[in-house]
């Protein structure tokens, strides 16, 4: 293999990569980069894989291929070097005994490397039905979701997002929850989502990945589609293929709040900087505040026999009974952190039963947090 390519283009697909690699594997080939050089008549590419057997990511970049061909590298220390090269054009070539030699400038460095063959073939997804998704959208339905995944690996069935398709309203909709709280966002893509797989658990480590890939700058429209249990996001020359969670995802609609009888609404920043202040004097293992609705103002408090006590009071737009109800402090300010919107509703029903969190300006998104017992 040898080949030329611009320094920008390689360190751009390496930093795709790193956090797809396993830094500490059984298989220590698995915290390698695939490298490629393919030439298709006047057309050179260099292709890119990594892959830990649950997600997998492949891109092209446009190279100056003189000898195709390939090898696997180290990928942290490769996009170190390269992360370190000036703003030039960048050589690879491969010698006899599967070493990677770059040259950039009047820089040179020897890596070690092994054989191409080695490597594991990443998962080929060929969906029945693929849709385009705005990368924006997806972007903003990932977060305000993914924190309320689960990390705990006896739930396996909730280390990830349910992806579904609302067959009432050919909305997309993604819903995630640990058993403390659920979080939902559903979006409009059309009449083309119609016929999408619908039902599937993307993993969380492929949804960080997807999160990645529809933040870059470049990112307008991403290609998704599901087959098997497998899910495919395409962006232009990048492929990101993922093993998807199989099981059952819980009945969240029977933890949506049906009876909402108080509401009031509050600036959200305000509410979370005055969480975040209060729980500093919460319990640590509970993290336990509690909220006092009254006419027009709110109470937050939170007491702890080792630290002290903590109080706090905002005004809000509301006029109903009063109400104390407790909560997780981290498990609410993550919910308020996600919306946002500038203004958020609150809709309880008593202090037993769980808090609907929504943005004043979007219906379409939903934070369920359950109450704790003072």
């Amino acid at each position: 293999m040898k080949l030329s390519i611009p320094k920008s283009e390689l360190q751009r697909s390496l930093s795709r990569i790193q956090a797809i690699v396993e830094k500490r594997s059984s298989m220590p080939i698995l915290s390698n980069v695939l490298l490629e050089a393919t030439q298709d008549g006047d057309t050179g590419s260099l292709h890119l894989a990594a892959t830990d057997l649950e997600v997998g990511l492949r891109s092209n970049q446009t190279a100056e291929v003189a000898e195709v061909g390939g090898l696997t590298v180290a990928a942290k220390k490769f996009y170190e070097v390269v992360r370190e090269l000036p703003e030039e054009t960048v050589t690879l070539t491969t010698t006899d005994n599967q070493y990677l030699e770059l040259k950039c400038a009047r820089s040179r460095f020897v890596l070690a490397g092994t054989a191409a063959e080695e490597y594991p073939t990443l998962p080929g997804t060929t969906p029945d039905k693929t849709v385009q998704v705005q990368a924006v959208v997806l972007a903003s339905m990932i977060e305000r979701t993914m924190y309320a995944t689960s990390s705990d690996e006896t739930r396996y069935n909730l280390n990830g997002v349910l992806f579904e398709v609302a067959s009432e309203s050919s909305k997309i909709r993604m819903v995630a929850t640990d058993g403390h709280r659920l979080a939902m966002a559903e979006r409009t893509v059309g009449s083309e989502a119609e016929g999408l797989t619908s039902g599937v658990i993307i993993p969380r480590k492929g949804l960080a990945e997807l999160k990645r890939l529809v933040d870059e700058d470049d990112a307008d429209e991403v290609e998704i589609g599901f087959e098997g249990n497998s899910g495919l996001v395409r962006k232009g020359d990048v492929t990101l293929v993922m093993r998807l969670i199989e099981g059952e995802f819980p009945n969240y609609q029977q933890v949506l709040p049906k009876e909402i009888g108080l509401r009031f609404s509050v600036p959200n920043e305000d509410l979370v900087r005055a969480v975040r202040r209060v729980s500093l004097l919460s319990a640590e293992r509970t993290r336990a505040i509690k909220l006092e609705l009254a006419d027009g103002k709110l109470s937050i408090s939170s007491s702890s026999p080792e630290l002290g006590e903590a109080q706090e009071e905002l005004d809000v737009d509301y006029s109903g009974e009063d109400l104390a109800i407790g909560f997780n402090a981290k498990y609410l300010m993550d919910a308020l952190a996600s919306m946002g919107s500038k203004e958020i509703e609150i809709g309880l029903k008593d202090e037993l039963s769980p808090a609907r969190v929504q943005p004043t300006d979007d219906r379409d998104t939903t934070a369920v947090v359950m109450p704790m017992r003072l």
